[in-house]
Order: C-alpha cells, then structure tokens, then sequence
C-alpha cells in the first residue's frame, strides 16, 4: 500500500481529475520566471503514478528501473515509499556512482564490457556487495576475470530469454537480449558460473518486453489490436510456465535471492506468477506517451518539456524553438514527442520536430503569443533527461524545488 505520507503529498498538489487545461495553467504560472526551454515533473502525477505500480503489483516490490528516471532525487523519492525496493541500473558506471551515493540494491540490468568500473568493483568490497551484474555468456566471466584488480566476491544475475518462438522457432516474438532460452541451459551455465572462483549467483531476470512494453490499444486498428492481445496471452502463458521451470532448475544449483520480471505494462501479470518476488517498472513514474494505449492501467502524464513560442507565421501556425528531440529505437512517427498542452496542435507533416525550429499547427495556435509555452510529452521516459541539465519539480501552481538530471551531474553512462 501507499504510505500516508504518500496520500498526503499526493492529496496536497493537483487534484487527481484536473483537467488539461487547469494543468496548462498551473504549469505556466509554476515555470512563469523560468526561461524555456524547460522540463518539469508534475509531483501529485508522479506520486499517483507511483501508487498505482504499487497496488498493480499487488505486495511484490517494485524494482525501479533507473534509465526511465535519470534523476537521482527522484529515485530517491520513489524508493522512500512503501512498495518500493531496488534498483534496475542500465551502465555499470552508473551502478557504482549510485552505490557511492548510498543506494544499496542494485541490480544492473544490461551486460557490461566496462573493464575500468570491473577493476573499482572487484577491488571494493563494499561496492561488490551492492551491485549484482547480469551475465548470460561465459566471456563474460572471461572479460571480468581479465579486468580484476581485487578479490571482491561478484554477485551475478542471469538473464532469461523470454521472447516466444513459434514454428519451430521459425518465427521469434521479442526482444533479442540473452541466449539463454531453455531451462535446461540457463542451469547448466549457472553451474559454470557457480564453479568459479570470485562469483555466485544470487538472482534471475526474465524482462517480457513483448508484452510490458507493447500497447495492446492500436487506436484506429482494432484488428492489431485484437492481435497484439492474443500473442500477448500465448505469450504470457508460455513464459509462464518456462519461468518458473528455470528458476526450480536454478533453485537446484544456487540460494537466489530474487526472480525480476515484467515492466510497467505487464505488473500485474507479472506479480501474479508464482515464480516471480519481484517486478521492475520505471517509465510508469513518468508515464511518456509510449505508454498511452494499454488496456490494464491508465496513469498521468508526469513529464513534460516546455518549449517558447517564438514565431506566427501565419493563422493557424506557430514556431517553437527547437523541440526535435527523438527517442531510441526503430525510427517512426511514434518516436516523437507530441505536443500536449494546448490541446489541438499537431505538426506539420514536411517539417516535423526539428532541430532549430518546430512549426506547429492547428486552431490552437492562434491564441499562442511569442513567449507563450507549448508543452510536450516525450515518447520515452528517461531519455528526456539527456536533453535537460535539471526537472522543475511542481507542485500545484509553484516549483517547489530544481533538481539535477544525470546529464545535470555530468554523467554520460552511454
């Protein structure tokens, strides 16, 4: 459950049903004096959006996927409510620049080739025992025994496969992450692991991206729609099952301490399996526009960037400062940021999010004045962060405190 200190932050920002355009003018007059381009975190979203992963998954605790946060302040706000354990780091750079600032649980998510934060791990006790690395492939260990300076103990996570295969394997529904797929050969590589010298195996990390990362509301496409949820529903069972078979195989050869799985868009199915202790979610907090179209929740936008309006061409046109700022992945419409509040504009198709300047239009328009602010949602969640140096963190119509983003600390991690 939420703690109350929770409700109460959460009862004492927005109202829970505040309408877009309410929303637009508290966040105007919060960043009044601030020049833009600017991103905000909007607190009462933010803590509703946390409550809600919480009572999705349903008392297993919720692991915080870093890279959909990049924002130290806010990890440690999250982490400080109830329902809340851990986090999911992306670099093992940044794993060690958090356990030097005192976060305690890290499990990095994501194979590392970074021989130099090898050396700093394996010569510190102290930072060995607060990192857990995921591995899936004997070079690996190779790789690591390599870089060695000390003789610190590696925690190790090992990575399952959960991508679908159907015909034989002739079609693969899924992210393309470890080689491990059958029970069978994740037990024997953790037997490989457990005979050697400076590692154990303490947990397993099963991330269903197929389905927590895949909206199953195509809107206009109700045939996709239809689709996506029944591979979705042969997924979830298959994985299921295969799961729980590799974690009583590892159970044979190693203590674990945990089994992760899921994402913001599978919590609950997730948390209900058996096998699993723990679920991962991070781009939830925010709630970018990724994750708009899923039948199984529905959360609020947490952040958000401004950009000035700094040109009218003409009725129903207005041009903001650039703006163009694309997420990860393969490149599409749905990779763009959208412009959010006012409600009605759209971009012009030629000219799309760019990178000096970004037209924008619609009815909407002709109410903008130069100076005015358009305010966007991102199409990822962490990823925003490398755009800005510091959040302006709202609550109601005032900025209560500015805060520094990873890019903000001077940390590149990619």
């Amino acid at each position: 459950m939420a703690t109350p200190e929770l409700a109460a932050r959460t009862a004492a920002s927005a109202p829970a049903e505040a309408s877009p355009g309410a929303d637009r003018a508290r966040y105007d007059r919060a960043t009044a004096g601030l020049d833009g381009p600017v991103a905000v975190v909007d607190l009462a979203a933010f803590d509703a959006n946390a409550a809600d992963l919480v009572r999705r998954a349903a008392g297993k605790p919720v692991r915080v996927a870093s890279k959909s946060v990049r924002c130290r302040a806010l990890l440690e706000r999250v982490l400080a409510m109830d329902g809340f354990a851990g986090v999911m780091s992306f670099t093992l750079a940044e794993s060690l620049w958090l356990a030097r600032h005192g976060f305690t649980d890290i499990l990095l998510a994501y194979p590392s080739a970074d021989r130099a934060a090898f050396a700093e791990l394996t010569a510190d006790p102290a930072l060995a025992g607060a990192v857990t690395v995921l591995l899936d492939d004997p070079a690996q260990l190779d790789l690591i025994d390599r870089a060695r300076t000390g003789t610190a103990e590696i925690r190790v996570c090992l990575e399952l496969d959960t991508a679908l295969r159907l015909f034989n394997g002739r079609v693969r529904v899924g992210a393309r992450r470890s080689p491990l797929h059958a029970p069978e050969d994740l037990g024997a590589f953790a037997e490989l692991v457990q005979r050697r010298p400076g590692f154990r195996v303490v947990g397993l990390m099963a991330y269903e991206g197929h389905i927590a990362g895949v909206g199953d509301i195509v809107p206009g496409r109700p045939v996709r729609s239809r689709m996506i949820r029944l591979m979705q529903a042969r997924a979830r069972a298959e994985l299921a099952g295969r799961r729980a078979a590799a974690v009583r195989r590892l159970r044979q050869v190693a203590d674990l301490e945990f089994v992760n799985g899921g994402g913001t868009g599978s919590v609950e199915s997730t948390a209900a399996e058996h096998a699993v202790t723990e679920v991962a979610a991070g781009s939830g907090l925010y709630l970018p526009r990724l994750f708009d179209h899923y039948r199984s929740f529905r959360g609020r936008p947490a952040a958000l960037f401004g950009q000035p309006v700094v040109r009218r061409p003409g009725l129903g046109v207005v041009t903001v400062l650039g703006g163009g700022y694309p997420a990860s992945g393969a490149a599409g419409p749905d990779r763009s940021p959208v412009p959010y509040l006012p409600q009605g504009l759209r971009y012009d198709p030629v000219e799309g999010a760019g990178e000096v300047q970004t037209p924008l239009l619609g009815a909407a328009a002709d109410d903008l004045l130069i100076g005015d602010r358009v305010w966007f949602r991102h199409a990822k969640a962490g990823e925003l962060c490398e755009r800005f140096p510091e959040l302006h963190l709202i609550e109601g119509d005032r900025v209560v405190r500015s805060v520094p983003t990873y890019r903000g600390e001077g940390l590149t991690f990619l």
